[in-house]
């Protein structure tokens, strides 16, 4: 195919056509999957294998972790000695699955006539706020507790950590969060987090769950081989337990927008697998509610837009514990009972997420330039009505739409608490510590807690201080936020004709998944496409082209969506109508509608085809 050098803003892979086509023959797949595979650094045989069929031995061991040891060991020693352990959690997708994961773990492990003692606890997004909090270790060490496990948080709770000290708990902290660089990490009998200076575990952007499954893995391991008949608790271990625990480790994986990559991937591919018509009640009821088939495995965008939003709502909008409980419970009745408080409060956060983001379509369309792009800089809204546990969310939003890193806040009693969002190539966690930091001219300190990673963050901050971060964030941001990282070209895969697009070629691309962050979705790109019926809008907004190829009499639906891009307006912009002839890029997008079978391109960018261009 001759691909037009004139277009602007799309790049395809400069790849040897001979090593494409070796790997391709030696794969059996078609061409593109192979320009595909060596883009992404896939250029043998050996690594296409790894890639296409993952399993448990592409899990790095849980004994190369820092702190995983002596983690393990005081473990032990509290089950042996029937000592009350406590693991704090977190009211996210991550949070609640680490705790079901680690409490899971430790009560298999210990022997059936000395059942482990091991309670949770959840923080409430809005009465406690993110992290562990000194007055819920006093009660816990006023009731028995000797022990404290955190999970997907602890990483920056120094005053937590002394807290403990003081009150005679030990402490085992789990997470994934950075460490702050010039603290270090908590005071604890062992701190396991992957990103801890220090740390050779080779996987650094493992989610929290992830952590947490480590650590259940090396409890379990221990028990196997201590047991009376190893060989058969080993082969029960990596034949079914660790199987099925990451069903859990998948699903926070995906909701947590790690990296899906070596390990990661393969976690979320096997976790997949056995997410196909679970049997624990909890799964099999929110699978049901999300109206997800139970004769296949989920895919990951299943997970992450219908299963993860429902686990989160309950965090946002109520109390956590209930995820909790659901994945806990063998109860099918009182799962089906949670699984639809779920729903419902999914339902609302939905609500809750509309207004606001109402509201902030109004503040963005009020920065909005004369050429309808936005100021550089990080944008920064706020609100005091917004609803806590939506400002994620909305935060990514306003990403999507503006291509701009986003922090958002809401305000409470003179306090402001905050979530923010990045773009590739911006470090958000490293521009609040920037922000942060006393300057011999200015000496206050902006927030009053802040953590996080480079795509996203948490903070809290007094109402007051709002000015300053402004000010201090234009400072650090705008020097960086230059035109080439928030106008990267398109980054496309491979260029397709119509004709390449079968159902073989479609099952390839299905095995290129999971993806995500790292293994993003592949971008198509096809030229000189006519337009064979009029626009067709879609509920006042959306776009619908029908295209074919010279090629071809066989005709495509490509669907334009309402993101960054207005495509109602650009198609009268273009004056398209039938005999138009667009060069596009898109993403290839199975129908969900088993009556309608087939499938859509959705589209990313368009333009009009050079004249002539063959």
């Amino acid at each position: 195919m001759n691909i037009p050098s004139s277009q602007p803003g799309w790049t395809l892979p400069q790849l040897d056509p001979a090593t494409t086509a070796s790997l391709a023959a030696t794969l059996g797949c078609p061409l593109p999957i192979a320009a595909l595979l060596l883009s992404r650094g896939i250029t043998d045989t050996a690594a296409a294998e790894h890639f296409f069929h993952p399993t448990l031995a592409d899990l790095h061991s849980p004994w190369l972790m820092l702190g995983m040891k002596p983690a393990v060991v005081r473990i032990q020693q509290a089950i042996a000695a029937s000592e009350p352990i406590l693991i704090y959690g977190d009211y996210d997708v991550d949070g609640t699955t680490a705790t079901v994961l680690l409490k899971t773990a430790i009560e298999r492990s210990a022997p059936k006539d000395k059942p482990a003692k091991v309670t949770y606890h959840v923080p409430h997004r809005i009465r406690e706020g993110y992290g562990m909090q000194t007055g819920i270790l006093t009660t816990a060490a006023a009731s028995g507790v000797r022990l404290v496990i955190s999970v997907d948080t602890g990483i920056r709770a120094f005053a937590a950590a002394a807290e403990a000290k003081l009150l005679g708990l030990d402490l085992i902290v789990t997470d994934h969060h950075l460490p702050d660089q010039a603290s270090g990490v908590p005071e604890a009998i062992a701190v396991i987090n992957p990103a801890q200076h220090d740390c050779p575990y080779p996987n650094k952007d493992l989610c929290g769950a992830a952590v947490a499954f480590k650590l259940a893995h090396a409890i379990l391991l221990s028990a196997a081989e201590s047991s009376t008949d190893p060989e058969a608790e080993l082969t029960r271990l990596y034949t079914k337990l660790l199987p099925s625990f990451l069903k859990l480790v998948a699903i926070a994986t995906i909701a947590d927008s790690v990296p899906l990559t070596g390990e990661n991937r393969a976690i979320v591919a096997l976790g997949l697998q056995e997410l196909r018509n679970p049997v624990q009640p909890g799964l099999r009821a929110l699978m049901q509610v999300a109206e997800i088939p139970l004769d296949r495995p989920p895919t990951a965008p299943e997970v992450g837009f219908r299963i993860a939003p429902r686990i989160n709502a309950a965090g946002r909008m109520d109390i956590a514990s209930d995820v909790v409980e659901l994945f806990l419970t063998r109860d099918a009745a009182r799962a089906t009972e949670l699984a639809q408080k779920l729903d419902q409060l999914n339902h609302d956060r939905r609500a809750t997420e509309a207004h606001a983001l109402a509201e902030i379509e109004a503040q963005l369309a009020a920065m909005r330039l004369p050429d309808e792009s936005y100021p550089i800089g990080c944008i920064i809204l706020d609100d005091p009505d917004w609803h806590r546990g939506v400002l994620g969310i909305l935060a990514s939003r306003i990403v999507d739409r503006t291509g701009r890193p986003a922090l958002v806040l809401m305000h409470e009693d003179g306090q402001a608490h905050g979530s923010g969002r990045s773009i590739q190539g911006f470090h958000l966690l490293d521009a609040l510590t920037a922000t942060h930091a006393a300057t011999p001219s200015d000496p206050t300190l902006v927030f009053t807690r802040f953590g996080g990673h480079a795509h996203a963050v948490g903070f809290s901050l007094p109402s007051a201080n709002l000015p300053l971060l402004r000010a201090r964030m234009s400072t650090h941001a705008t020097p960086i936020l230059t035109s080439p990282l928030l106008s990267p070209p398109l980054a496309c895969d491979a260029a397709l004709t119509l004709t390449d697009i079968d159902e073989n070629f479609m099952d390839w691309l299905t095995r290129c998944g999971p993806y995500g962050i790292g293994n993003p979705e592949p971008l198509f790109a096809s030229f000189n496409l006519i337009l064979s019926a009029p626009v067709r809008i879609l509920k006042e907004k959306h776009i619908c082209l029908t295209l074919r190829s010279d090629e071809s009499p066989t005709t495509v639906n490509a669907l334009g969506w309402s993101r960054r891009i207005d495509w109602l307006r650009l198609s009268v912009q273009l004056s398209l109508q039938p005999g138009s002839r667009v060069n596009i890029v898109y993403k290839l997008k199975q129908k969900s509608n088993r009556l309608y079978p087939g499938l859509d391109l959705e589209l990313v960018d368009l333009h009009l085809a050079t004249p002539g261009t063959p």
